[in-house]
């Protein structure tokens, strides 16, 4: 079986990690970090993951992101998948796109793994 990385991450914090597939949400998507409710929780927070898979748009891209990582794993060279995900600050989109693609790559029969490079640092003031 062919290995599935996710990586969530803020293009704040650093350059975005090397992967076959890169996800930029900073600019399409709208920042739950703006609304004060929301802005010091992280993905990891229902309502954050709310917030965000509402967002018009959101769902779709995940679809098509998971249908785009099966094509990769079912290639005839198919070797281990990356895929990175990022926004602003790595806490609310790009780490809530990112657990929601591996749970539609799992009904696909693909596990992935998940890792969140930026999750864990301080809210960016901007």
């Amino acid at each position: 079986m062919t290995a599935v990385e996710i990586v969530s991450f803020g293009y704040l914090h650093d350059a975005p990690p090397p992967a076959h597939l890169t996800l930029d949400l900073r600019h399409h998507f709208r920042d739950p970090h703006v609304s004060p409710e929301l802005r010091h929780k992280t993905a990891l927070d229902a309502v954050v993951r709310k917030a965000v898979l509402d967002t018009a748009g959101i769902p779709a891209l995940v679809e098509a992101t998971a249908d785009a990582v099966v094509a990769f794993t079912r290639g005839p060279s198919a070797g281990p998948v990356r895929v990175a995900v990022g926004c602003a600050g790595g806490r609310h989109r790009a780490a809530t796109v990112a657990m929601a693609l591996k749970t539609a790559l799992a009904d696909e029969d693909i596990s992935a793994i998940v890792n969140h490079r930026d999750l864990h640092r301080p809210v960016v003031q901007r």
